[in-house]
């Protein structure tokens, strides 16, 4: 009998040859996709600031919140990606559509970029009070927030599918593809770093040294080469089809459960909860969340045979535990997102810190500020082999994981690490600003905040990533992998509201377009307490989790729930 997971169809609809389609060699276009799209979008989005600063005239604090909202958009919008890949679409159909609005986006950022009429009048943003540039309103924002806004929906619903439609080229109910399946993912994420570091180097540079239309245009380059990656393994890939709307079966559970609150539940007796005779393949049944249960009891005219229940009066096992899996998973979620309002920092505020410092290395050399956020990504570049071929062998032997600590496990690492980042930030800034001159202290001082969020990285983002793949079920993979996705737009938002909040309860810590009247050590102090609150917080939320079953099995009416709990030390 053959699973509903594994159906998989090639470009033209017909049944997957697993001897041609998938494996690693199929995922290897995907990767070539994930690096070029990174690249792109990491070289306009990590130097945004700059442009809508300089090029835009939008104050200091309302270019950084510019920033965090159009990234907060790129990832809020990765659920609307994964809704349409599994519901309609299917993830390949996804990625081409929108990767085109995409790369329409960055085309028209390069016009604007290019031809001055249609940007505010050249002015230098000075640090003078009664110096003011004209900032960009009427046709020019319109044109510029279009264009930003195109770049983000295409990313946005491009994202989610990168990762799930790599991973669908493996057979996940295989035991014997787990290892390769987490190799993917780690393999994703030095695509990942690869391009966010050829974005932090070459294309900034670019920007910096030969105009932000340069920088844009090579940007839109670099997108066509992620399509042509795309397209290039079209004959390769094992495609899952969609399976209609993944919301109205989750709407058909609660509905059912309210309708039915009032019937007793009997766990014991499985002849009352329905899918759970018919020896079909479904998950195995847990006893959190009980309350949903109800909407699989079946009652006294169904079960007599006298009238068939409508979906929305009764639902199957199977449709409760997903709705499970769902819940289950939001708290873990939840505990994400300061992480990446931390990273929100270091891609705005520590920019301009940078800027106001000594970017020459020696006397021929200048670094862009916002090149320092290719330091993590340089070092990870060797971590992230080191980590698959020296860390992942020596902690499967200690723990017997094939992917050598769980992904709850991997997560927890990286938010604990998290928090020194902004120490070291906070610390930094405080010397910065005692200095007796700032622009004398060397841009170098604030690479540590940039390495130590890089370590964290390594194991939050991928572990994250990899943790709600695998608590995915059939029809339900690039919506939940967009989860992910969805914690970085609430942490980009949050930061946001942060600055607005901070701005008002604090008089001013943000509120000037110097930073040294500013007090941004304060700020990185805030954070850095949050983060590590946060970290406590996941780990009471962590050591809640019951797991699900990583497979679908067919479990008889003699086997047991299963109720394991998974432990973060």
């Amino acid at each position: 009998m053959q699973r509903d997971e594994d159906i998989c169809v090639d470009w033209r609809g017909r049944g997957c040859n697993s001897n041609k389609h998938g494996g690693m060699g199929a995922a290897a276009f995907v990767l070539g996709l994930q690096a070029f799209e990174m690249m792109a979008i990491a070289a306009v989005g990590n130097n945004l600031i700059t442009y809508v600063f300089s090029e835009m005239h939008f104050p200091l604090s309302k270019s950084a919140n510019v920033v965090t909202n159009f990234v907060g958009t790129v990832f809020f919008l990765s659920l609307l990606g994964g809704f349409l890949s599994d519901s309609y679409l299917g993830s390949f159909r996804t990625m081409l559509i929108f990767g085109f609005i995409e790369l329409a986006g960055f085309t028209l950022l390069t016009v604007q970029a290019h031809y001055p009429g249609l940007r505010p009048a050249a002015c230098e943003m000075g640090r003078k009070e009664g110096h003011e540039c004209i900032e960009a309103k009427g046709y020019e924002a319109l044109m510029f927030f279009s264009a930003l806004y195109l770049v983000a929906l295409g990313s946005g619903c491009l994202k989610p599918n990168i990762i799930s439609h790599g991973a669908d080229q493996f057979q996940r109910q295989d035991p014997t593809q787990f290892k390769k399946l987490s190799t993917f993912f780690n393999c994703a994420y030095f695509a990942f770093c690869t391009g966010e570091l050829i974005a932090l180097t070459l294309l900034v540079w670019l920007q910096t040294h030969s105009g932000m239309d340069l920088g844009f245009g090579v940007s839109t380059a670099v997108m066509l080469l992620a399509l042509i990656s795309l397209l290039s393994g079209t004959s390769f890939y094992r495609n899952n089809p969609p399976r209609g709307s993944i919301f109205t079966p989750i709407a058909q559970v609660f509905v059912a459960a309210y309708s039915k609150r009032k019937l007793q539940i009997c766990p014991s007796n499985s002849e009352m909860l329905h899918g759970s005779q018919n020896g079909v393949v479904k998950l195995l049944h847990t006893h959190k969340f009980r309350f949903l249960d109800k909407a699989c009891i079946r009652s006294e005219e169904g079960r007599l045979g006298i009238r068939e229940e409508s979906p929305w009066k009764l639902c199957t096992i199977k449709q409760v535990e997903q709705v499970k899996i769902i819940l289950s998973v939001i708290p873990i979620f939840a505990c994400t997102i300061i992480f990446n309002t931390i990273l929100a920092q270091l891609q705005t505020f520590s920019v301009q810190q940078g800027a106001s410092m000594n970017t020459w290395l020696t006397n021929s050399f200048q670094i862009p500020p916002a090149s320092l956020q290719a330091i993590p990504y340089l070092i990870l570049i060797f971590l992230v082999p080191l980590y698959e071929t020296v860390f992942v062998p020596l902690a499967h032997r200690l723990t017997g994981i094939d992917s050598g600590i769980s992904p709850l496990q991997r997560v927890g690492t990286g938010l604990f690490v998290a928090t020194f980042s902004m120490v070291s930030a906070a610390l930094v800034e405080q010397k910065r600003r005692t200095s007796t001159s700032s622009s004398s202290l060397s841009i170098l001082w604030i690479a540590p905040q940039f390495v130590i969020f890089g370590v964290s990285e390594l194991f939050t983002a991928v572990g994250l990533i990899e943790f709600f793949y695998k608590q995915s079920v059939e029809g339900m993979q690039s919506f939940l992998t967009a989860m992910t996705y969805c914690s970085y737009s609430f942490g980009f938002y949050l930061s946001s509201l942060l600055v607005s909040l901070v701005n008002k309860i604090s008089g001013g810590w943000l509120s000037h377009n110097d930073l040294n009247n500013d007090r941004l050590d304060l700020f990185y102090w805030l954070l850095a307490g949050l983060s590590l609150v946060n970290f406590f917080n996941y780990l009471f939320w962590a050591n809640r989790f019951s797991q699900q079953p990583l497979t679908l099995q067919l479990q008889s009416q003699t086997s047991k729930p299963s109720n394991s709990k998974l432990v973060v030390p």
